[in-house]
């Protein structure tokens, strides 16, 4: 690899490392917010610790991020309704302007100084492998990571991350799908820095890839990504992880290597596109767009998604077994969600072939046979039946196709026949509308830079 490739590397590394004033600033907030911590304390009958966690913890955030993670661990002798109450009571009280957001229990998000705060309440569990919540396993993670990485790691680590965000797969929330921060600085640290994992990812890595960095060998997982977690054998980091976000990942380490450029490191955002571009981008495709429009559920993302892609991913499979042949599909939200999807049949016969059972095999034969001899080959208002008859050893009929184009299959109760995410379907019960053709260019107006992304796909 050419030397270009460090020198990109450093001008990224300084770029990313926070100097000495934000430094200050950080460290200024989170002993203010430790004080305020222990005071909110102080009025609740039980002791707990502070904990710091994160990659302000251990040094790895990136310049210009803001977010801080206190824990308030308290003992497992705690009852569960007694720590949510007494987390709520501490968050509110150290953030007076926050909001309450909920994981696995609720906690309090706020800003203080312009950082933007976490704090969580978890379990001062005796290790990873007893936890009682899902977050009890954090503080372990800093902890292992904090003896870990050394200053020269941290940079490697803030290289990475900065990566992962230029080619869009940072992050573990279920609208990314992709690398969390513990989870890049688990490989930055397996690799010992951030050019022998992008030398190593775009050349030897055959998904399923498989780490496990304490020898634990406890589980399968089948993931195309597994890293165990070293405080809990039980655990895969990455199962998250996409198998998208892994093969970006590798696609971009391929192009860095070949071509050492800062501006992979740069997230790539497309100006929106109009109404009228979208329309005039699908009329040359020759395809026929469709979306089901309606007001997005008030629910947090990570809940959202997974109901999003639950629901494209049941549209999608109705829509193709109706013959309209989806080419691609996608899922949006904002104020609104669009469940959108290109099809190469724009409209099907009014007739369909529906194939029954062999002559031979008597009882279903004759039942599919009587089912269909009576009706009416030709009624006024509509194609009919045609047959029972033989093609080869078995009986067919053609039958009136229940739709002869999607928007009537969208505008249907059979719609509900999907496999919709719970609120997705309760949202589309309140109403929903169905927009084809020329109609999907007024999404345009809330959704442009997804649409531009879509009519200009990249890996």
């Amino acid at each position: 690899m050419s030397d270009e490739f460090d020198a990109v590397v450093e001008r990224v590394r300084e770029r990313v490392t926070p100097d000495d004033d934000e430094r200050e600033r950080l460290g200024r907030a989170v002993a203010e917010l430790r004080e305020r911590t222990r005071e909110a304390l102080a009025d609740l009958p039980v002791d707990a610790e502070i904990v710091q966690v994160g990659s302000t913890a251990r040094d790895t955030w990136l310049a210009g991020d803001r977010d801080v993670d206190l824990f308030v661990s308290f003992p497992t002798s705690v009852a569960r309704e007694d720590l949510e109450s007494y987390g709520l009571d501490i968050g509110h009280a150290v953030l007076p302007d926050g909001h309450e957001e909920f994981a696995e229990h609720p906690y309090v998000k706020g800003t203080y100084e312009g950082f933007d705060v976490d704090l969580v309440p978890c379990y001062a569990v005796a290790d990873a492998t007893r936890i009682q919540s899902a977050v009890d396993r954090t503080p372990f993670h800093t902890e292992y990571l904090a003896e870990r990485i050394d200053a020269d790691l941290a940079g490697e680590v803030r290289v990475a991350k900065q990566f992962l965000t230029g080619i869009g797969v940072y992050g573990s929330d279920l609208r990314t799908r992709g690398f969390s921060g513990f989870l890049t600085e688990l490989l930055v640290h397996e690799y010992g820095g951030f050019r022998p994992l992008v030398e190593t990812a775009a050349a030897e890595w055959h998904p399923p890839v498989e780490f496990d960095p304490e020898g634990h060998a406890a589980e399968t997982f089948d993931d195309p990504l597994v890293v165990i977690d070293p405080t809990d054998p039980e655990r895969n980091v990455a199962a998250v992880c996409s198998a998208e976000a892994v093969a970006r990942l590798q696609h971009y380490a391929r192009d860095l290597v070949a071509d050492p450029r800062e501006d992979l490191f740069v997230p790539h955002e497309p100006e929106p596109i109009d109404a009228d571009a979208v329309v005039a981008a699908f009329e040359r495709r020759a395809t026929t767009p469709v979306a089901v429009r309606f007001d997005a559920p008030d629910i947090v993302d990570d809940q959202l998604y997974p109901q999003l892609d639950r629901s494209l991913a049941g549209l999608v499979g109705e829509l193709d077994r109706r013959g309209f042949d989806v080419l691609r599909s996608a899922a949006w939200a904002d104020e609104t969600v669009a469940l959108f999807a290109e099809l190469e049949v724009a409209e099907r016969p009014a007739v369909e072939r529906h194939e029954g059972p062999p002559v031979g095999v008597r009882d279903h034969a004759e039942g599919f046979f009587q089912a269909y001899a009576d009706e009416d080959a030709a009624p006024d208002d509509g194609p009919g039946t045609y047959g029972p008859f033989l093609d080869g050893d078995r009986y067919v009929v053609e039958r009136p196709r229940e739709f002869e184009t999607s928007v009537g299959l969208l505008e249907s109760d059979a719609v509900f026949d999907v496999a919709l995410g719970a609120q997705v379907e309760t949202a589309m019960n309140e109403e929903y509308a169905v927009l084809s053709g020329e109609e999907v260019g007024v999404l345009a107006d809330e959704f442009g830079v997804e649409l531009a992304r879509y009519l200009d796909p990249r890996p």
